[in-house]
């Protein structure tokens, strides 16, 4: 038997890592929150620029609001659209400094290994009994060990850009057209004019990805060359027509999504944006320093100032090496979820609420929840996340009951296209446009005054 002193050890501080504090302590279990950034929501931070398209009322955690509430915290108006850099002030922050949660949140501890105290990967006899052991990298860049009751990795997927390659593997020179500078963030700050953006203003920059962080990069450089004579913007996907990161229009429920299709629509009409349809990337060189030439795989050339890659993030796992996971082939979630959420087959209708049971690993007691549980699947919600830690923190507190009630009310996306038409899975970060197929019933819980929605339909933007 695990001793229940040790704590359930939350691997990442973003929305979905202190939601999960959050119901933990609610049930009466003691959290431990190991973030690597130096301050909670530290990956939101990277691209706090943007705004989301879904608004707030999808964005807040129940048990997180609660906790909130008690210290007279005021929430946003429920149909305001944030920024990612409100998400952080206005939520992140005053929920991290609640004096339930400030003691119990260790930030610039980043988790290098996860492993069974006295048991490698192999060893059986006694592994369920034994308590989970964290290797923990601190501020000064020390080792030190905690032990654990249970492990939540809600340490999301911000840290493992997808590659350009069309085949998985970065593309010939992309390593080098990155340490050049010549490749960005994904979701750049288009406007910063720094010397660390490498600004963007007068200059012919190449987006490449099919979904809505693209469709926001492009419109912010479309903007942007209004009033910066020489700003061009090409934007490349591996589609042969568009119609994804178009979206629903009209009959998508969040209004703000419809519209970012509708304007991306617009802005290719009227020539702002040049858009090249099925390029698929081969290579990347770099001319003079200062400049690449982006080569597709049927020949054709793009030479750009800069490349925004949005094309997506895939789990980093390394950390989770000495643990039992049982993992879906195709998109590295876990493998009762990955069915349920593959972009080759589910992009309209719905994908379930889903929670400790989907979610489970041969590892006992071990969770991958948030962005990270949805491996490379690009439809990954942030509202989702908030159900899967409900429902793992009821399953460790021995509330199977209520663990296996699932409760998520979402917006349709009014859209259906073609499933994985892009190849590439961007949408995470601000909401995806594909859902998935219904699968067998589950138990659906709605709280009172709240309609009863489609279950899964893409909300809203990533967690740490």
């Amino acid at each position: 038997m695990i001793r229940t002193d040790y704590p359930v050890a939350v691997i990442g501080a973003g929305p979905v890592g202190l939601a999960a504090a959050a119901h933990l302590i609610e049930r009466g279990l003691e959290p431990l929150v190991l973030e690597a950034g130096a301050a909670v929501g530290s990956s939101i931070r990277a691209w706090g620029h943007v705004r989301l398209f879904s608004t707030w009322r999808y964005n807040l955690d129940r048990a997180s609001v609660r906790l909130l509430e008690r210290h007279g915290w005021q929430a946003p108006r429920p149909t305001a659209l944030p920024y990612g850099s409100q998400i952080v002030e206005d939520y992140l922050e005053p929920l991290a400094a609640t004096p339930e949660l400030a003691g119990r949140i260790r930030t610039g501890h980043r988790v290098v290994a996860v492993a069974r105290k006295d048991h490698d990967k192999g060893s059986s006899i006694g592994r369920e009994e034994a308590p989970f052991l964290l290797r923990v990298q601190g501020p000064d860049g020390a080792l030190t060990e905690i032990l654990a009751r249970a492990v939540i990795d809600a340490s999301g997927t911000w840290e493992a850009r997808a590659p350009l390659g069309s085949s998985g593997l970065p593309a010939l020179g992309e390593p080098e057209a990155a340490a050049a500078g010549l490749v960005t963030a994904p979701l750049a700050d288009v406007t910063a004019s720094d010397a660390a953006s490498g600004g963007f203003a007068g200059r012919r920059t190449l987006v490449v990805g099919g979904g809505h962080s693209a469709a926001n990069s492009v419109l912010a450089l479309a903007q942007l060359a209004r009033t910066n004579p020489g700003t061009e913007v090409v934007w490349a996907i591996r589609a042969e027509v568009p119609d994804r990161a178009y979206g629903g229009g009209p009959a998508d429920e969040l209004p703000a999504r419809g519209q970012l299709g509708t304007r991306l629509h617009t802005m290719v009409d009227s020539g702002a944006a040049q858009l090249v349809t099925g390029f698929r990337t081969a290579r990347i060189e770099i001319l003079d320093g200062q400049r690449l030439r982006v080569h597709a795989e049927d020949g054709r050339t793009i030479d750009a100032d800069r490349l925004i890659p949005a094309t997506g993030f895939r789990p980093d796992l390394s950390i989770l090496s000495e643990v039992r996971l049982d993992l879906d082939p195709a998109v590295d979630a876990p493998r009762k979820l990955g069915p349920l959420i593959d972009p080759d087959f589910h992009s309209c209708g719905t994908v379930a609420p889903h929670g400790a049971k989907v979610l489970a690993h041969p590892e006992k007691d071990l969770y991958i929840a948030g962005m990270k549980s949805y491996g490379r699947a690009p439809t990954f919600l942030m509202a989702t996340g908030y159900e899967q830690v409900r429902s793992i923190a009821a399953e460790l507190a021995g509330d199977r009951a209520d663990a296996d009630t699932v409760r998520l009310e979402l917006p349709a996306t009014g859209v259906c296209s073609g499933a994985g038409s892009d190849g590439t899975a961007d949408e995470a970060l601000l909401g995806g446009s594909c859902c998935g197929t219904a699968p067998a019933p589950v138990t659906i819980g709605f709280p009172t005054g709240l309609r009863h929605g489609r279950a899964g339909e893409a909300v809203t933007a990533a967690q740490t």
